[in-house]
């Protein structure tokens, strides 16, 4: 179920100090301040979704920052994704200032200081996500914080749309697809932040993240052919193997071991689901890509410590 924080109940005098604790609680570190004084009002609720974070805030007029100081108090490391519902509010970060209406979203990481302002009453949906979920996709964030995402492409209204329902049904979906979405989602937004990165000017070490996202993306797609192969992605992509291979080696990876851990991924998500149950462990393990039983339950152990059957009769147990 949703947890709810709210100011109504609390009185007057107390509600302003409540609500830097609520959010604090909720988001990060943040110094919360308004006009309002004991007039002020304000709700959050959230949801857990695997590793990620849905909520949604509804509250009065207020400025809130992120400052040097909090960030050096807390070690906090995720970017926040505010969808607007209702009025509007502006984000500050990295140069930039942007303006969030119903219907947008923008970004914002906690690592670095930002500020949101709120000149009236407003409700936005925040998806809060582990900054490395994103990271690992596109690298750096710094090229798209602070920058409003609305319906200059087609992608843009799709993340927008699939993060607001993923929020409004996360405290109804098991623990066994809740990561499984917030990665879809993660990807979703990926693939829209990457779209904006190939519209403008990039560093190498945005438009190197990028490829390799993009790379990604499409050995995801094929991960099912035994036969994938780096010079065949390589090919499809307009890519040399021997470039691929060094934008693989900005993680520390190589194309083979990408390969080896999605599969191995999938395997073990199927494995550990009801609705699979009914499958014999080679079939799932043969559907994603593998084809030497051997080699597989040696890889799957290598990874996870179990075998792909301690691991079935596990998940099934839970």
């Amino acid at each position: 179920m949703p947890v709810l924080f709210t100011t109504d109940g609390s009185p007057g005098h107390r509600r302003l100090a409540l609500w830097q604790d609520i959010v604090c609680d909720v988001y990060v570190g943040l110094d919360c301040t308004s006009d309002l004084g004991s007039a002020f009002r304000g709700a959050v609720t959230h949801t857990t979704l695997g590793r990620a974070v849905c909520s949604e805030v509804a509250s009065d007029r207020q400025r809130v920052r992120r400052t040097t100081q909090r960030i050096a108090r807390a070690d906090a490391d995720y970017v926040l994704v505010a969808l607007g519902r209702e009025g509007t509010g502006g984000v500050t970060q990295d140069g930039r200032d942007t303006v969030i209406r119903p219907g947008e979203f923008a970004i914002y990481d906690t690592t670095r200081p930002y500020e949101l302002q709120f000149d009236a009453a407003f409700r936005q949906t925040v998806f809060k996500l582990p900054r490395d979920m994103l990271q690992r996709r596109i690298g750096a964030t710094e090229a798209v914080t602070a920058i409003t995402f609305g319906s200059d492409s087609p992608l843009q209204p799709l993340a927008y749309d699939f993060i607001i329902k993923l929020c409004e049904r996360a405290d109804h979906i098991g623990a066994e697809h809740a990561e499984h979405l917030a990665d879809q989602a993660a990807d979703l937004l990926a693939m829209t932040l990457t779209e904006r990165l190939s519209t403008q000017p990039l560093p190498s070490s945005s438009h190197r993240a990028a490829l390799l996202y993009r790379i990604k993306a499409h050995i995801r797609t094929r991960l099912s052919d035994s036969d994938l192969s780096l010079q065949a992605i390589a090919r499809e992509v307009g890519l040399s193997a021997r470039y691929v291979n060094d934008l693989f080696s900005d993680e520390q990876l190589s194309f083979q071991r990408f390969v080896l851990a999605e599969r191995l991924k999938h395997c073990r998500r199927d494995l550990g689901s009801p609705a699979q149950a009914h499958r014999q462990i080679g079939d799932i393990a043969f559907s994603w890509g593998f084809n030497d039983l051997s080699h597989f339950g040696r890889a799957f152990r290598e990874q996870f410590g179990v075998s792909p059957r301690e691991w079935r009769r596990s998940s099934s147990s839970r």
